[in-house]
């Protein structure tokens, strides 16, 4: 075994969600030969038109699947929640049990300020473990990790109360056409659901060529643009000048305060495959 391989374990509240905010990391560290592990805190059934919840849920829990094959990471589990998780003391018992067996390096999941209630409800159950994942009488049948992971947040654009704060950077042009492939392994979201939830009734995926279906999901990366603008001194540091001027995509992270704690340096250090 790699006395350097590190464990990745990112929370999101629906299937794709890790896909779309760190999928081009993930790929990078199974590359790597690093451990990576998506979790989608909720089923996604609620998110289709036509099929019904239990359709959805099935159909979703096998897409997570299929980018889990196409990326090449560990594991991409499904918890069995529907759509509109709540932040319980059973839910967060749930997250300690499963950090604890996993025992990454990193966690990484949603921030509280966010449009979406499931995205807020997983961000307060992931950041509710921050400090208890490492107390031995909670969730006593799981034994606690030998250190505590460093805990962290996948991108967002809201300002509100405060805008996100880059704390690392991870250029994922060098395998953005993996990622769009890991993307595409999500259909019901992003040819059927996405589009008719922003009045695109008419969108049919089907009479789509490569080339127009390749633009359709860039949409959803649009945006990573500015705040790889924003990371440029991040990725000038990491990459060298001349590379990090060229990086036209990162995924971008920030370091919660409630875990263990590092340095920026460090925790760009932690991020990068």
């Amino acid at each position: 075994m790699n006395m350097e391989q590190k464990r990745l374990l990112a929370i999101g509240a629906h299937p794709d969600d890790c896909d779309i905010l760190c999928g081009g990391t993930a790929i990078k560290w199974a590359k790597a030969g690093h451990i990576v592990k998506f979790v989608s805190a909720t089923n996604g059934d609620t998110g289709h038109v036509v099929l019904s919840r239990a359709e959805t849920a099935a159909a979703r829990k096998k897409e997570a699947e299929a980018s889990r094959k196409m990326s090449g990471i560990f594991e991409y589990q499904v918890l069995d929640h529907p759509c509109g998780i709540e932040a319980t003391l059973r839910n967060r018992e749930e997250m300690i049990r499963l950090i604890r067996k996993f025992r990454p390096d990193v966690v990484l999941s949603h921030r509280l300020c966010d449009y979406h209630p499931d995205h807020r409800a997983t961000a307060q159950i992931v950041l509710d473990t921050a400090y208890v994942v490492m107390v031995p009488h909670n969730c006593e049948d799981t034994p606690i990790p030998e250190q505590a992971p460093v805990y962290g947040h996948m991108h967002d654009g809201f300002r509100e109360p405060r805008p996100f704060r880059i704390d690392a950077a991870i250029e994922f042009d060098s395998v953005l056409e993996l990622k769009l492939k890991v993307m595409e392994c999500h259909r019901t979201q992003f040819y059927e659901w996405l589009p008719w939830s922003v009045g695109r009734r008419d969108f049919d995926a089907s009479k789509l060529s490569a080339g127009e279906k390749r633009v359709w999901l860039l949409t959803f990366l649009e945006r990573f643009k500015k705040g790889t603008a924003a990371a440029r001194p991040i990725l000038c540091r990491s990459l060298g000048a001349k590379a990090g001027k060229k990086v036209a995509l990162a995924e971008l992270f920030e370091q919660s305060p409630y875990s263990r704690q590092v340095s920026r340096r460090d925790f760009q250090k932690l991020m990068e495959p």
